[in-house]
């Protein structure tokens, strides 16, 4: 009778969990990342950090929802970095494959409108990593709705500071302008300080350009031809001969610029081809990847100035259970005999933001689970993530270059100038470029 008794019990058990459709067996999370074409590097590494994050998460259990532990299941599709295709892609998993949240990790704003737009639609949240924050905003700001399920862990500002109660308020090392700036300052005095700029024509790079110029010039910098937009070329474009000459003839001596790797690879070869070498040049989004600036080819990669706002470096920045900055990168190492794909750090800080928000939430109830989005505090692999108003996330960020190592791998993206405590140097800059 008590073997009957405990039988009768687990099947009702198993009829009631059977039946009750809010609390599945797992928890499946859809991710869009791109996985070929441009921004391949971005998505290689992201989708390397989300998968690493649910395996620790998986390890120690699951995710708390409520009285019980679920493990997650990803699903990833390949966006293969067109933006048209991610929303289609994103529908597709909320309505074929049933998840009931959509992660990614970094990749530029452009890719992610389509996939915002179908999570507002079906009310899933959403959480990725992008930036920078004013290209961001501005598409948000377009929409009706404002993306209310759309949360963005993002990389960092371009110039606008954090206000208000941020924790960031009044800190150094939260916008670019004031990395590169302070970067710029160590050697501007040995430049004429005149700057070309550089942006390709998309939503990232023109939040990029038109910030800068105005900027630049209000710090004694003379940006050259911007009342032109000299310098913003459309994506399509292979022949940057009349930019860089005109550059050349105005006797630049800084670059600044943000365009995809293999777009500034092409305007970086037309550079040397055409006898253009400044003394310094900083490159967002084109020059954040190895295998990017890789195949350049040759000592192209040498000196190339970039933001950083992952690294193994970091410090007092948690994973699940013992993981780390430093023991993610040697598992991207062991598992890929890769160089270190900065990636990482972001894909893995998504799957940390959704785990806290659901169980916070106690519930898989998708809105309970973005009114717990709204309220996050978290300390994560890539540092704090608190949300503002625009569900944005300002990350930390430092300035970096490339240079040529004694490895195989033969370059390497070493911090060389940092305003945050918890990331250190581990680079002396190179200044200036050597003229080959």
């Amino acid at each position: 009778m008590k073997k009957l008794a405990c039988s009768i019990a687990a099947m009702a058990t198993l009829l009631a969990v059977g039946c009750d459709k809010k609390r599945p067996a797992e928890i499946k999370i859809g991710v869009v990342q791109a996985q070929t074409g441009m921004f391949a590097s971005f998505g290689q590494g992201a989708v390397f950090g989300l998968q690493a994050a649910v395996e620790d998460i998986n390890r120690l259990g699951g995710v708390q929802v409520g009285d019980q532990k679920m493990p997650i299941k990803l699903v990833v599709v390949d966006n293969e970095s067109d933006p048209n295709k991610a929303g289609t892609l994103a529908e597709g998993l909320i309505n074929q494959d049933g998840v009931s949240f959509i992660v990614t990790g970094d990749e530029p704003p452009p890719m992610h409108p389509g996939v915002s737009q179908a999570c507002e639609r079906y009310k899933v949240p959403y959480v990725t990593s992008t930036g920078p924050l004013e290209a961001y905003a501005a598409m948000r700001n377009e929409t009706p709705t404002k993306w209310q399920y759309t949360w963005a862990s993002g990389m960092m500002a371009i110039s606008s500071p954090a206000t208000g109660n941020d924790f960031r308020t009044g800190k150094p090392g939260y916008t670019v302008l004031d990395t590169w700036v302070s970067m710029l300052d160590q050697f501007g005095s040995q430049t004429n300080k005149k700057v070309g700029i550089l942006a390709s024509d998309d939503p990232d790079g023109r939040s990029w350009y038109t910030l800068f110029g105005p900027s630049l010039k209000k710090l004694g910098y003379t940006p050259v031809g911007v009342e032109k937009n000299l310098g913003l070329t459309p994506m399509e474009t292979t022949d940057f001969s009349s930019v860089v000459q005109a550059w050349k003839d105005s006797d630049v001596e800084i670059l600044w610029g943000n365009a995809p790797g293999p777009f500034f690879g092409a305007v970086w070869k037309q550079c040397k081809a055409l006898g253009f070498t400044p003394k310094i040049a900083m490159i967002s989004r084109g020059a954040l990847y190895y295998n990017d600036v890789n195949a350049w080819g040759g000592e192209l990669p040498h000196a190339i100035g970039s933001e950083v706002w992952w690294d193994p470096s970091f410090k007092n920045c948690p994973g699940f259970g013992d993981t780390t900055p430093a023991s993610l990168a040697a598992r991207w190492k062991s598992a890929k005999n890769q160089p270190l794909n900065p990636a990482i750090g972001p894909g893995y800080r998504s799957i940390q933001i959704i785990v806290d928000a659901i169980q916070r939430a106690k519930s898989l109830d998708s809105e309970k689970v973005n009114a717990a989005l709204k309220d996050t505090d978290l300390m994560t692999i890539c540092h704090r993530v608190k949300f503002d108003e625009l569900h944005f996330n300002r990350g930390p960020v430092v300035f970096g270059q490339w240079f040529r190592n004694d490895t195989p791998e033969k370059w390497e993206l070493r911090t060389v100038f940092s305003k945050l405590d918890f990331v250190p140097k581990n680079g002396e800059p190179i200044f200036p470029m050597p003229a080959k």
